[in-house]
């Protein structure tokens, strides 16, 4: 296998990233910060590093097979989290496994910090964090929508298009598509800080909660997260774009080409859409009855967390595990839901759970009349058998993955309750879990190292849609 190709693209994506450090490091020279020598000294090792692997790796070649793929994917998130951990060691004087672990949780829009008193933080720190949350949810969206379906990774072949076609080179045929979805994305995200802004935060503020809450990702510049503001406008402001950005941005795009019916007539956003407002309509009455609350009070502190966890952001508003034994048991079950497929959020996908229950129907009526020739499509495409073993593959997966994590979190002395919600959160790309050493009150500092590497891994293996790690693991990948 020629990796030249591979290590060339990474080298670029490297040397980009190296530049991007020079945002927060402008920042902290604005203000006067002293630490801002060392995002420039984390610039410079990043790129140079990028610049000289560009060197030795440069090739004419720019065609890709699905294995080269494969590799550039997996191996693009590890390098940015090891490098992105530079500016977390030599500024906060984390060591390298703690740095990384934030950079990952960063990165992949998990949102777990191993980071406290946040208010006391240097503010290029805060804002490094924010960014890579922002540069992770974008790179997942241009990656759900040019590789993953090509690669047929867990029943995303459903949105295959034109600009998943890698037959004859390394980007996309249709470039203009990704660019769009960037346009999308700056666009949304300076609404969002002007919502923000509006609603009492500073700017810096703003700035840093626009990028986190459409990047679904969670960081905040306080320890009590989202809790540090009280003005309602914040929370719904906040709902509004996790919800959008839990939506296909391809569908954006179409938007703003006139086909804005698109959007509302897709079966995965009426699902999402439909979904969410039945938990906070439900969950509000029964905190309206139970606790005696102001209906509007329930419905914007419901909205709010429910949000934060189906479209896997992690903001902690209040510590919902307090709420009751009920609200508990929602907010751990909702944990698995996620976004739309093309979206910046983690978790299962909305669509899975529409395409099980289609199959469940299926399987009904086939028993019922098993010489019938039934055929079903989802969003007007085939549901075919490929799609169906992709999609069970990847459920089967995903529940191994965090029973595996679980029994190993175990064995390094945590209770069931963090192992377990930790593994959920990591492989969902949510971010707190329950308990109180890493519930919505809590943070991951704590844990031992070996299980913040077991986390990392099983947030990666989350963003990545764990087959398009797992298929590395196998002998078979690497034989020609």
């Amino acid at each position: 296998m020629n990796l030249k190709p591979v290590l060339y693209v990474i080298s670029l994506f490297t040397m980009v990233f190296g530049l991007l450090m020079l945002v927060p490091a402008l920042c902290d020279l604005t203000i006067g910060s002293p630490h801002a020598a060392s995002f420039f000294e984390s610039a410079i090792w990043t790129f140079l590093a990028g610049g000289l692997c560009v060197l030795i790796t440069r090739t004419e070649q720019f065609r890709l097979d699905p294995r080269q793929i494969f590799i550039l994917t997996n191996l693009s998130w590890v390098t940015l989290s090891a490098f992105g951990a530079l500016p977390f060691v030599l500024i906060e004087d984390m060591s390298f496994t703690d740095a990384f672990f934030e950079t990952m949780s960063g990165v992949t829009t998990t949102g777990s910090t191993v980071m406290a008193g946040l208010e006391q933080v240097d503010k290029g720190v805060l804002l490094w964090r924010s960014l890579l949350q922002w540069l992770g949810g974008i790179g997942f969206i241009v990656m759900a929508v040019a590789i993953l379906p090509f690669l047929k990774v867990g029943g995303m072949r459903l949105f295959q298009s034109e600009s998943s076609d890698w037959s004859d080179k390394c980007m996309p045929r249709s470039g203009s598509i990704a660019k769009r979805v960037v346009i999308t994305y700056l666009i949304l995200s300076t609404l969002c800080t002007i919502g923000y802004k509006l609603g009492g935060m500073t700017l810096f503020e703003a700035i840093n909660h626009s990028m986190t809450t459409l990047s679904t990702g969670g960081y905040s510049t306080s320890d009590s997260s989202m809790g540090h503001f009280t003005h309602s406008w914040i929370y719904w402001n906040g709902t509004i774009f996790m919800l959008l950005g839990s939506l296909p941005f391809v569908l954006f795009v179409k938007c703003t080409k006139g086909y804005s019916e698109d959007l509302f007539k897709d079966s995965q956003v009426q699902a999402f859409l439909g979904f969410m407002i039945v938990v906070w309509v439900s969950l509000a009455l029964w905190q309206t009855l139970t606790k005696d609350w102001n209906f509007f009070y329930s419905l914007t502190l419901v909205a709010f967390n429910t949000t934060s966890v189906v479209t896997t952001t992690g903001y902690a508003l209040t510590d919902y595990s307090t709420w009751s034994g009920l609200a508990t048991t929602v907010f751990f079950f909702l944990m698995f839901v996620g976004g739309c497929s093309g979206s910046t959020a983690g978790g299962i996908k909305i669509f899975r759970f529409q395409i099980g229950f289609k199959l469940l129907l299926m399987q009904l009526k086939q028993v019922s009349h098993p010489r019938a020739f039934l055929v079903h499509r989802y969003n007007g495409v085939e549901i075919t058998n490929d799609i169906l073993r992709s999609m069970v593959a990847f459920c089967f997966f995903y529940a191994l993955l965090i029973a595996i994590m679980t029994i190993l979190l175990s064995a390094m002395g945590l209770d069931i309750i963090t192992s377990m919600s930790g593994s959920i959160t990591a492989v969902s790309n949510v971010g707190p879990g329950f308990g109180e050493l890493i519930g919505p009150a809590g943070n991951f500092i704590n844990l031992p190292d070996a299980a913040k590497w077991v986390l990392s891994f099983g947030m990666l293996m989350g963003r990545l849609e764990i087959i398009t790690v797992l298929v590395l693991l196998t002998p078979s990948f690497w034989r020609n």
